[in-house]
């Protein structure tokens, strides 16, 4: 690897859960992943699992309870250790199985979903952690290879036509309706799947970050396949 894809490699890889949540992000080094190759069959846990909505969440005592072969029974403890550990670290996982996000069609020119590539902002310094465990997984995007949508000359002056107010109000127009996280992808930009099993940890936008926000975006579901996906 030269110099120049060194300092535009946003990924820091790491080979367990402490130097995971020891590493400190700078710069456009946005994104840290605990490379695994994980055994189990969690696609064994996501067909036991009836879903009737969109998203469900799953709780541990929902996992306790399934009839699982020794591979599933694997697969489980694996999934049960993932959220004991980000709870002892003091985050809130989340276990999902999702059939698909809600689309956001309130504003055609200007989708807002987690389908479009965007970053996480908190009032609080804190970071996203995701890993996908089977289904179709997240891409991320170097900074470098995106444009912020409201700097679009374009997109800009349709916003404003939409916004319709004064010119002094019109950044908190955005940053309220969140125009202001999503990003358009630059001609030959190469997003980063981020893999089935790995564990990640990206930065958002907060008051007291030192690196670059990571952009990031949902996969579109394909052959209408149930993700199995922890987040926080």
């Amino acid at each position: 690897m030269n110099k120049q894809q060194t300092i535009n490699n946003p990924i820091e890889l790491v080979s367990n859960f402490q130097e995971l949540i020891a590493f400190r992000f700078l710069g456009a080094k946005n994104a840290v992943c605990w490379n695994r190759q994980l055994i189990g069959d969690f696609q064994e846990i996501v067909n036991k699992l009836p879903l009737n909505e969109n998203i469900e969440e799953l709780s541990p005592e929902t996992l306790l309870k399934l009839q699982l072969s020794a591979q599933g029974k694997l697969a489980r403890t694996v999934l049960l250790n993932d959220l004991k550990l980000l709870k002892n670290f003091g985050a809130s996982p989340v276990l999902n199985l999702i059939k698909h996000y809600n689309r956001d069609d309130s504003f055609p020119f200007f989708p807002t979903d987690v389908y479009s590539y965007h970053v996480d902002r908190s009032p609080l310094p804190t970071d996203t952690f995701l890993c996908t465990y089977f289904g179709a997984s997240s891409d991320i995007l170097p900074n470098h290879q995106a444009t912020q949508k409201v700097l679009v000359p374009e997109i800009r002056a349709e916003l404003f036509k939409l916004y319709n107010g004064a010119e002094d109000g019109f950044e908190t127009f955005l940053k309220e309706y969140f125009f202001d996280l999503h990003y358009q992808v630059k001609p030959n930009a190469k997003p980063i799947n981020l893999g089935i099993g790995n564990m990640w940890r990206l930065t958002t936008d907060h008051p007291k970050s030192k690196a670059l926000p990571c952009i990031h975006r949902a996969p579109i579901e394909t052959n209408l396949q149930t993700r199995l996906m922890l987040i926080c």
